[in-house]
Order: C-alpha cells, then structure tokens, then sequence
C-alpha cells in the first residue's frame, strides 16, 4: 500500500513515500481504504519530528481520514460502510491517514452523515469538527444571532477559517481576526463581516477589562491573545478555546471572570466523546456552506506533504489542504 512513512535515525527525521506491507498496519476491529486525509498543524510537527508528539518510528502521520470500510470484525461495521475517524491520537501514538489503509478500532469511527461526501468531510477535518465544537458550546452557553458580533482568532488558519464560514452559515456576525492583510478577501468570501488586526489584540492591555465589544468568541491561538479577548467580552459571554498556538501560559486576571461573568469553554476534540462528535458531524452536513469551500481548499498528494508540512508550521498555509488518495 502507498504510504507516507516518517523514519529517524541518529542525524535526522525523513519523509518519504513508500510502499509498505498491509500487515504492518496495527491491530484493530476494521480496516478502512483511505479515500482522503488533511494537513493539520500536529501533522507538521509529526512529519518533521517537532513537538515530541511522535516517539516510535517508523511512523505514518495523519490524524484524520475519511474512507470507506474494507472488512470488519465488529458487527457494527461493514464493508462499503462510508467512515471518518479523527482523534484517538491516531496519526501521533497511532499509524494515521496518510496510507492507502489504515486498521483502528471499532469504537473510534463515525458514520459519515448523509449529505456530506467523503471528501467534503476532509476539506473540514478535525479543524472543522473542533470549530463545530467550539460552536454548539458556545450555543449552549446562550449564543444565538443577533445578539452582536463573535470574534475568532486566528482565523486564516484550519480551524478559524471553517469557524468563520460556519458562523456565518448559521447567521453571526463574525469577526475574523488575522495578521495577515491579504487574506481579508478570503475571509470575506468565507463570510467575515469584519476584520480585526492581529497586533490589535497581541498585547496584554493594562487594563482587566476593556470596552464591552464581543457576544462571544473561539479563540485558536491562546497566550495574550486569550488573556485580550477575555476582557472584551461582554457580561456572561463565553469564549471556547481550542488552541496553544500562542502559548499555553494565560497572562489574565480573575475580573473578566468575577465581574463580568465571562466563561472560559475548553474545547478538545481529540478525545469527545462519540455522540458529541456525532452530533457536531451532523450538523455540519446541514450547515455546512459548500459553495465556499472550493475557496479554502486546496488539493495535495502523500508526495506533497513533506514541504506543507514545514509550511504549516511556519504560518504558511491558507485554509484546508484536502490529501487525496
């Protein structure tokens, strides 16, 4: 089978494609033919060794795919049966999607809903899955449209990008944050109805609290991003955050939380449970703007993969890059 296989020696971390016997792949109920996997920030980091996310080699990245079942030994699943694992750590502790096969567990995989194609759900990924996430958390906290303008950070990268287009989908008002001037049209297109400088929210403010400005938030960057956010929120907002990119350290104070009321909402998709995660899939096949989408997607193959992934590390990649197998 064709695989992306990450090997180390005493100098250095190498990709390369290959061709690898199916009976390396792990143990495991079911075994599903790849259709199509993603690159995401913890795919770089595991295709060029960074993070320590990686501690056996040889490895195959990828920490989500979507395929369909090629044989079973679980009865809930059979074959031609159409599939989606994220999380798990598959694609980290576990050989991923970056294959023609791959073999986890029965208890690991969703049913692809119906209205959603196989490739769709990659060009959303685990990055969308998390923004959905991050959405109806926030929706159970009382967010609802209308009510004034949600900010989201990062919002050039996976997960804010599909946050962007999913809130606005859903009828928010949503203010995309970036550093990068250029993508404002993108944003846009995805359904920013504003954007907000990324150095405009860098700094820790002197002051706990500042103006009353956002109903609410999805944070994916962290550090004194978050800490800025928090005091902008308004009496018992919520944000839900979903990424360290800005470093796991929260240079805040308690007045956001004390005097405002504003809730802080971790979201981790890595380990949701199944119904969460099948109710977040679901509702992103009915919400899901796929006219946008062709905007923010960009194809790529195993042999791609390597120079993305030193890309995505650095900042460089713009939306969801969709591996197609």
């Amino acid at each position: 089978m064709k695989t992306l296989l990450v090997e180390k020696d005493d100098t250095a971390v190498r990709a390369h494609v290959t061709d690898v016997p199916e009976d390396r792949l792990p143990e495991g109920e079911v075994t599903v033919a790849v259709r199509h996997s993603t690159l995401n920030y913890k795919d770089g980091l595991c295709l060029t060794g960074g993070g320590g996310l990686v501690r056996t080699y040889p490895h195959v990245p990828g920490i989500d795919f979507a395929g369909v079942v090629e044989s079973s030994t679980d009865p809930r699943w059979s074959p031609g049966d159409e599939v989606i694992l994220t999380g798990w750590r598959v694609g980290e502790s576990r050989w991923g999607g970056y294959a023609e096969k791959a073999r986890v567990r029965a208890d690991w995989l969703v049913r692809l809903p119906p209205g959603l194609t196989l490739r769709q759900s990659m060009a959303v990924g685990t990055a969308g899955l998390t923004a959905m996430l991050a959405i109806l958390a926030l929706e159970a906290h009382g967010l609802e449209p209308g009510q004034g303008p949600v900010l989201v950070t990062g919002a050039s990268g996976g997960v804010g990008s599909v946050a962007v287009a999913l809130l606005s989908a859903a009828g928010h008002e949503v203010a995309a944050v970036t550093g990068r001037p250029e993508t404002e049209g993108y944003l846009r297109d995805l359904g920013a109805t504003r954007i907000v400088p990324r150095a405009d929210l860098s700094e820790v403010s002197p002051r706990p609290l500042e103006s009353e400005t956002w109903a609410g938030g999805i944070d994916a960057v962290g550090g004194a991003m978050l800490a800025r956010v928090l005091g902008q929120m308004r009496y018992r907002a919520a944000v839900a955050a979903v990424g360290l990119a800005g470093g796991a350290d929260l240079p805040a104070t308690v007045i956001p939380f004390l005097l405002r009321g504003v809730s802080l909402l971790g979201i981790d998709s890595v380990m949701a449970p199944i119904p969460e995660r099948e109710a977040a899939w679901a509702r992103i096949a009915r919400d899901l703007p796929k006219d946008k989408f062709d905007a923010m997607t960009r194809p790529a193959t195993l042999a791609d993969l390597p120079d993305l992934g030193r890309a995505i590390l650095k900042g460089q990649v713009q939306g969801r890059v969709v591996v197609d197998l």
